[in-house]
């Protein structure tokens, strides 16, 4: 080698090896704060800050629950004079709830980094602070309105038409528990019985709450607001009682009109899945034929209990049908999947309402945590979705989603109610 060669050697591996060092060093610290931001306690630290924006999500939710029952009296009972801040604000808190709720289940989920999470929660925060704020200062505006263009005896006189009213579109709960009760098993009626309890329970409440009223409402030294208050929202658990009722006897006697429909619709995708299962190579051919044996026989045991069962029936259906397709997998051509669609979907509908119903009422009994909310969201827009699709396929799809969603919200609502994590975030 040439001496300069050597020279220049020598002068250049001392700023090599310093460079060389400095370069492992700065790929050796951003390797450790990576490791860090994704360590264990990043992600606890995170989902700390997650868990504090549920908290502001569910007073938001509740926030926009009170502010329904406002617009409705300003609205409804007041001749719709109120300002028009009160819906401008549940219009506003609406939209926030809304959004928040789906980025408060999208930050819970797999492979999210544990910034990313706490960036999205302080902007579910900020954004809920926000609109909590608004709702606070619109309602403080009609509260001086109501001071200052409602008599005490106007309020007692609206929230007593709002009771008759109730009673006249409520009925007699007893006729329809009645008839659920002569055809069917207790278990397909009983959160109809439930909900029968509670609304009648909710209507004498009102009427002792409103009689307070109206003993006060002439004595200008009593403020019967917050007798006045009381009375319209237990009417208006009620009013949402006696829907539950309505909604759950609906069901029942469709999903019982369904039933031969829904059977014979099971056995001609299993006919379907014969066929299909003749064109396979062997070994997916066995694996398919165990399905079909399985699902086969899980419809004959069905029939057994049908009639004093329907909504489980059409339930469990509609879950043999999905297992059914996902052994068939690819292979179905893209007609098969398309007439299968068609035919699944009413009984996979009816089963996911039905579960969307004992969802939103196991959230609302027991008070859930944002993560039971954001599911119970997820489910009814997964629901809204398959009604308007057109495409009998995406629409039986999103029904299937809507169905897991609302079990997942169950689920969470029940552990919440369990552990005692929800009174936390009230």
């Amino acid at each position: 080698m040439p001496e300069w060669a050597v020279e220049l050697a020598g002068a250049l591996l001392p700023s090599l090896f310093v460079f060389g060092v400095a370069a492992l060093l700065v790929v050796l610290a951003v390797w450790i704060v990576r490791r860090a931001r994704r360590s264990p306690r990043a992600r606890a630290a995170a989902g700390a800050v997650r868990d504090r924006a549920g908290v502001s999500l569910v007073r938001l939710d509740d926030a926009v629950d009170e502010l329904e029952l406002e617009v409705g009296l300003a609205g409804a009972l007041y001749g719709g004079g109120a300002p028009a801040s009160l819906r401008r604000a549940r219009m506003s808190a609406q939209h926030v709830r809304d959004e928040s709720f789906a980025e408060f289940a999208a930050l819970g989920e797999p492979g999210v980094m544990p910034a990313d999470i706490r960036k999205g929660a302080q902007r579910i925060e900020r954004r809920t602070a926000e609109a909590i704020a608004a709702i606070d200062r619109a309602r403080a505006e009609h509260a001086d309105w109501m001071r200052a263009n409602v008599s005490a005896a106007q309020h007692v006189t609206a929230a007593r038409a709002h009771l008759d009213q109730l009673r006249a579109t409520m009925g007699d709960p007893r006729a329809l528990l009645a008839d659920l009760a002569a055809r069917f098993d207790r278990d397909e009626w009983a959160a109809a019985a439930d909900a029968a309890a509670a609304a009648e329970a909710a209507v004498l409440e009102s009427e002792r709450l409103l009689a307070a009223a109206e003993a006060g409402a002439d004595d200008p030294a009593s403020s019967i607001l917050e007798d006045i208050a009381a009375a319209e929202r237990t009417l208006r658990t009620a009013d949402d009682e006696a829907r539950v009722l309505e909604e759950v006897h609906r069901l029942v006697t469709q999903a019982a009109q369904a039933l031969p429909g829904e059977f014979d619709a099971a056995r001609s995708a299993v006919r379907a899945a014969i066929a299909t299962r003749s064109r396979l190579e062997p070994d997916a051919a066995d694996r398919l034929g165990a399905e079909i044996r399985a699902v086969d026989a899980a419809l004959d045991d069905l029939e057994t209990n049908a009639a004093r069962r329907p909504t489980d029936t059409v339930d469990r259906i509609a879950r043999l049908r999905d297992r059914l397709d996902m052994a068939l997998g690819d292979a179905s051509t893209a007609q098969q999947r398309l007439r299968g669609a068609r035919t699944a979907l009413p009984g996979t509908l009816a089963a996911a309402r039905n579960v969307l119903l004992e969802a939103e009422a196991s959230v609302a009994h027991t008070h859930a945590g944002a993560d039971a909310r954001s599911r119970l969201v997820a489910a009814q827009s997964e629901l809204a979705l398959s009604r308007q699709s057109v495409d009998p396929v995406e629409a039986l799809d999103a029904a299937r989603r809507a169905m897991r969603h609302a079990e997942d919200a169950k689920a969470l609502a029940a552990y919440d109610s369990a552990s005692g994590s929800a009174s936390s975030l009230s």
